[in-house]
C-alpha cells in the first residue's frame, strides 16, 4: 500500500483549471467532466468540515480494506499479503451501510492493492450511493485506460499513488520509470483528483528522487505530497540536511493544503514528538479485511471489535481516550482528522488493557501537499 495516507482530508486538491503538460493534454470532454467533479467534491468537502465542527458524534474518515493481497512486496510495508481472497462484494456493502449509518463523511479504500478486488468499481458505487466521498490508495500498476474509465464511471473522487524512487530497486518497484506511462494515462483520462506521494528518510538511497517525482506530478497537472520512511524500529528519525532542504522545497511548491494548519509534518521531519489529540476509534476508523475496527493501520488490534458490534458508546470512549502512541505517531490521515477536534474535549480516559502489536519494520507518513495552481 505504501503508507496510510490518504484521504480527502489531506488531499492536495488541484484547481479545476490545472492542466497536464501539452503532450498528455486531456480532451475537452475530460476537462469539463473533471472540473464538474472537482467542484461538486469541493462543495461536499466544505459541508463535511462544517458538519465535523458542529458535531463530534460521527466518523469523519474511514479507511476500509477490501483486499489485503498485493501484487507487489515492498520491503517497508506491513499491510499486505500474497494469498488472501478479496472480501465478497455483499459483505463490503454491509460494512459500508453500517458506516453510512454512523454518518461517515469520507471512505478511503486501501489494502493490499484494492484494484485486485474484481468488483472494486461496485464498492466505489456503493460508497457514492450513500453520499460519502470516495477515495483510493493504489500502487498504480494495474491502471490502464479501461480501469481508469471504470473508476470515472463509478464516481471515484480521489486517487493516490505512492512512488518511492526514480528507478526500481530491491526495496520497491514503485518507481517513476515503471509508472510514468500510467501517470500519463491518468493525466489524459481521469476525471477524479490524483495525488502523487514521494518519500524521504531511512532506506531511501537517492533523496533527489522525491523532488523529481514531485515536479513530474506538477507537470502532469496532479498534486503531490512527500512522505517519510522511518528507521527499522518504526521510530521518528530526523531528516539529514539535504533531505530537509528537499522536504522544504517540496512543501513550498504549494501553499493551500489542509495539512498546513498544523505543525505535524515539520515535527515528523525533525524527529520531534507532536502534541495533539488522537481521535482514532471515533472520528477516524480503520476497518480491516476481517471487518474489525482498529485505531489505525499501525495499531491493528486496538480495539479489534467487529464493526457490526461497534456501538456509539465505544466511539464515545475512544474519542476521549489518550492514545499511548500519539506523541510519536506518524499516521498522517489520523493527524489530519485530529485537526478538527484538537481545540476541544481534552482526553482523560486510558486505553483498555490489550497487548500491543509488533512494531512495524518501517512507517510511511504522507507529509504536506503541493498544489500546482499555487
Amino acid at each position: 500500500m505504501g503508507g496510510d495516507t490518504n484521504s480527502a482530508m489531506n488531499s492536495a486538491q488541484p484547481s479545476a483549471s490545472v492542466q497536464a503538460s501539452a503532450s498528455v493534454r486531456p480532451s475537452a470532454s475530460v476537462r469539463a467532466r473533471r472540473r464538474l467533479r472537482f467542484l461538486r467534491t469541493r462543495l461536499r468537502e466544505l459541508r463535511m468540515i462544517g458538519k465535523a465542527l458542529v458535531s463530534t458524534k460521527h466518523p469523519i474518515l474511514v479507511h476500509i480494506i477490501p483486499n489485503r493481497r498485493c501484487n507487489l512486496a515492498c520491503t517497508y510495508c506491513n499491510e499486505f499479503d500474497d494469498f488472501s481472497k478479496p472480501v465478497p462484494l455483499e459483505e463490503m456493502k454491509k460494512r459500508l451501510d453500517i458506516l453510512a449509518g454512523m454518518g461517515t463523511s469520507i471512505i478511503t479504500i486501501s489494502g493490499g492493492e484494492p484494484l485486485m478486488h474484481p468488483e472494486i468499481d461496485q464498492v466505489i458505487r456503493h460508497i457514492r450511493s450513500h453520499g460519502m466521498i470516495a477515495g483510493m490508495i493504489t500502487n498504480g500498476f494495474l491502471l490502464d485506460r479501461k480501469t481508469i474509465e471504470k473508476l470515472n464511471a463509478a464516481g471515484l473522487e480521489h486517487l493516490q499513488i505512492s512512488i518511492d524512487n526514480a528507478i526500481p530497486d530491491e526495496v520497491s518497484l514503485k518507481s517513476l520509470k515503471t509508472l510514468d506511462t500510467r501517470l500519463e494515462w491518468l493525466a489524459q483520462y481521469s476525471v477524479f483528483q490524483v495525488n502523487i506521494n514521494s518519500v524521504l528518510g531511512s532506506g531511501v538511497k537517492n533523496p533527489e528522487d522525491a523532488l523529481k517525482i514531485a515536479h513530474r506530478a506538477i507537470e502532469l497537472g496532479f498534486t503531490s505530497t512527500v512522505g517519510i520512511i522511518h528507521d527499522n524500529n518504526g521510530q521518528l528519525k530526523p531528516l539529514g540536511p539535504r533531505e530537509t532542504e528537499i522536504f522544504e522545497e517540496i512543501m513550498t511548491l504549494g501553499k493551500r493544503s489542509f495539512s498546513r494548519f498544523n505543525e505535524f509534518q515539520h515535527n515528523v521531519a525533525r524527529g520531534r514528538e507532536h502534541n495533539w489529540r488522537c481521535r482514532s476509534g471515533s472520528r477516524y476508523l480503520y476497518i480491516c479485511e476481517d471487518g474489525l475496527v482498529h485505531w489505525c493501520s499501525q495499531q491493528r488490534g486496538y480495539p479489534g471489535i467487529p464493526l457490526t458490534q461497534y456501538t456509539p458508546e465505544m466511539r464515545h470512549h475512544e474519542y476521549f481516550t489518550d492514545k499511548f502512541c500519539g506523541p510519536r505517531c506518524t499516521v498522517s490521515c489520523v493527524q489530519q482528522v485530529g485537526i478538527l477536534d484538537n481545540w476541544r474535549d481534552p482526553q482523560t480516559r486510558k486505553p483498555k488493557p490489550m497487548a500491543p502489536p509488533p512494531v512495524p519494520a518501517a512507517q510511511l507518513v504522507q507529509i504536506g501537499s503541493v498544489r500546482s495552481d499555487s
